[in-house]
């Protein structure tokens, strides 16, 4: 009798459909284990993302779901998570210390991709995991002020290895901290590269479980080389629903397949907009363009979000909105895109593994 209750709890538990994941829990390898104790069912999940702020929900689910069942009772349900290290693209190491990078980008400039990236970092922290943030837009560094941090200069301890600020539980790094505000950066793409990766791997960045890469708009040079030469565990693609920008959106996207980098997903901003008097939403850039991009080249919509002025207003004064209202509704928005993001980059290596290389030849 036990034993049929053990393959029911199983089961039930093996195929709940994690709204992050998209997919069950057993398929994610996420079921530690599943067993009876004084005749009730003990229940241990761990999933491949941070979960600070989640962990507590699921759980209950869980309960809920196995209490419906006959038999079973009340369960006591753990949920826990463990961040691991990715592959990178092609032959490239991992950087020491650092288990992920995350490099969010965009087609063109102007569509929120920097607000997004500070965000998703954030978002990240506030769940737990040990997060870096990389400013590598060179020519038009805006991570500074987004983190309240600007006027702040990076020190060295051993003249080798600067320093990462700290700011709002994460690190960070940009060339903004080493010029002033308004200096324009009149470099050619070479130099530009090797700043970058001097940025990179002369930080002393300490053990991250992501460092999130707040890359330059379009899809040059520039971009082309960062994306061979830094070890990439997976991109997200920032775009609005306007048509203009799905079509640059589409070659960042194409760029990142190109040089074998995983798309985590897609994130589509200014959605909608708010009125800041009366709430009304109106999709002013057009509707529905992120999930058909999505769609079309089989990734996934990792979320949709708004033009609302307090996230310029907050992002402007030093405290994004993650921080300044991680409860509200855009917070909210987007702590769940940035563990959608986290949750596809912990089954990527599954989908690759699950899935053998088939090739056809002429014989």
């Amino acid at each position: 009798m036990q034993d049929e209750r053990l393959a029911r709890a199983r089961l039930l538990v093996a195929n709940y459909v994690e709204p992050y994941l998209g997919m069950p829990l057993g398929a994610a390898k996420a079921v530690k284990s599943v067993r009876f104790e004084a005749d009730r069912p003990l229940v241990e999940v761990e999933l491949g993302f941070p979960a600070g702020g989640y962990a507590r929900t699921l759980a209950a689910e869980l309960q809920a779901l196995l209490r419906q069942a006959p038999g079973l009772g009340d369960a006591t349900v753990t949920v826990g998570w463990q961040v691991a290290a990715h592959v990178a693209q092609g032959q490239l190491q991992p950087l020491p210390g650092i288990r992920n990078v995350i490099a969010v980008a965009s087609g063109k400039g102007g569509v929120g991709k920097s607000t997004t990236a500070v965000n998703l970092a954030l978002a990240l922290a506030l769940d737990g995991a040990r997060v870096g943030l990389l400013d590598a837009d060179i020519y038009g560094p805006s991570q500074p002020r987004m983190m309240g941090l600007q006027g702040e200069r990076p020190v060295s301890h051993d003249g080798k290895r600067l320093q990462p600020l700290a700011a709002h539980g994460i690190k960070v790094m940009s060339i903004g901290f080493l010029i002033e505000e308004e200096q324009p950066m009149v470099w050619r793409g070479p130099m530009v590269t090797q700043a970058l990766q001097q940025l990179l791997n002369d930080t002393d960045w300490g053990e991250l479980d992501y460092l999130i890469v707040d890359m330059p708009p379009g899809t040059g040079d520039i971009q082309l080389t960062l994306s061979q030469r830094v070890p990439v565990s997976g991109a997200v693609v920032v775009t609005t629903p306007q048509d203009i920008a799905l079509l640059d959106a589409r070659k960042g996207l194409r760029m990142f397949q190109k040089v074998n980098v995983p798309v985590l997903g897609i994130v589509e901003n200014m959605s909608t907009h708010v009125c800041s008097n009366c709430g009304h939403e109106e999709p002013i850039f057009g509707s529905g363009g992120g999930v058909r991009m999505a769609e079309q080249y089989g990734v996934s919509l990792l979320g949709q979000l708004p033009l609302d002025i307090r996230i310029r207003e907050e992002t402007d004064g030093g405290r994004p909105t993650v921080v300044a209202e991680p409860r509200s509704r855009i917070g909210i928005a987007y702590l769940d895109t940035a563990r959608r993001t986290a949750a596809r980059l912990s089954v990527a290596a599954l989908g690759a593994a699950g899935f053998p290389t088939i090739t056809v030849e002429d014989t």
